[in-house]
C-alpha cells in the first residue's frame, strides 16, 4: 500500500440523506449490535468514503482502515476484545467479572459489548501510517464513519483495545508493525434505537475567554 494512487472527488451519495443536524443529535454509542441484519459491502464504501473525506493535516490522509468481515476473523477478534476489555478494568478497578461491577457504575453498559464483538457483522479498525499528525489526521476520519453510519441507520461506537492483546491483533490481520493503531470501531444494525441523549449543558463545559469564565448562554 506504499503506492500512492491518484487522488479522487466524490460526491455526495444519495443514501446519505440525513440532515446533519440530525444525525450529530441523535448519534449515540450503539454497543448491542443485531447479528442477523448484515451491512452490505456498499455501505461499508459509503461508510469509507465519507471517512475519507474528513480534514487531515497538510492532506497527507495518513489514516488506513482495515474492515473485518469474515465470520471466523471477526469471532477471534471478539476473543481478544473481550480480554482487552477485561484488561483494562483490571488495571483500573481491579474487576474480573461482571459480579465485580458496583450497581451504578457506568461500565455496565460498555460490558455488554465485550460480550457482543464476536456477533458484530462488521469491525473496523483504525490505523494511521507513523507521522507527526498521526492521531489528530485520523480522528476526524473516524467521527467521519460515525456519523455516515447513523445516517444509514447503522449503529457503532468507538472504542480501544489494551497492549495485553496489541501483538496478537497486528498478527492475525498481517498489519506491519510500523502502523499506529487507534481505535475499533463495531457495526451493525442496533437492537435498540438511537438518540436523544443526556448530556451536560455546554455552559458547563465551556469558557468563554479565559478559563472559568461562563459563555454568555449560561
Amino acid at each position: 500500500m506504499s503506492d500512492k494512487p491518484e487522488m479522487v472527488r466524490l460526491a455526495p451519495p444519495d443514501t446519505l440523506d440525513m440532515p446533519i443536524g440530525e444525525a450529530m443529535f441523535t448519534q449515540r454509542a450503539i454497543r448491542r449490535l443485531d447479528p442477523g441484519r448484515p451491512i452490505s459491502d456498499e455501505q461499508l464504501r459509503t461508510i469509507l468514503d465519507a471517512g475519507s473525506k474528513a480534514p487531515n493535516g497538510a492532506n497527507l490522509q495518513p489514516g488506513r482502515f482495515l474492515v473485518v468481515r469474515d465470520r471466523e476473523r471477526i469471532r477471534k477478534f471478539g476473543a481478544l476484545y473481550h480480554e482487552a476489555w477485561w484488561a483494562k478494568r483490571r488495571d483500573e478497578y481491579g474487576w474480573s467479572s461482571k459480579a465485580d461491577i458496583p450497581e451504578g457504575s457506568p461500565y455496565r453498559m460498555p460490558a455488554l459489548l465485550a460480550d457482543e464483538m464476536v456477533d458484530a457483522p462488521a469491525v473496523i479498525l483504525a490505523f494511521s501510517l507513523p507521522s507527526g499528525v498521526a492521531a489528530s489526521s485520523t480522528f476526524p476520519a473516524v467521527q467521519n464513519i460515525l456519523l455516515a453510519a447513523r445516517a444509514l441507520g447503522i449503529g457503532s461506537v468507538l472504542t480501544t483495545l489494551h497492549p495485553d492483546v496489541m501483538d496478537r491483533v497486528y498478527a492475525m490481520f498481517g498489519v506491519p508493525p510500523e502502523m499506529v493503531f487507534h481505535c475499533c470501531i463495531p457495526l451493525g444494525h442496533p437492537r435498540g434505537r438511537f438518540g436523544p441523549t443526556a448530556r451536560y449543558p455546554t455552559s458547563h463545559t465551556t469558557s468563554w475567554d479565559d478559563w472559568g469564565s461562563r459563555p454568555p448562554w449560561e
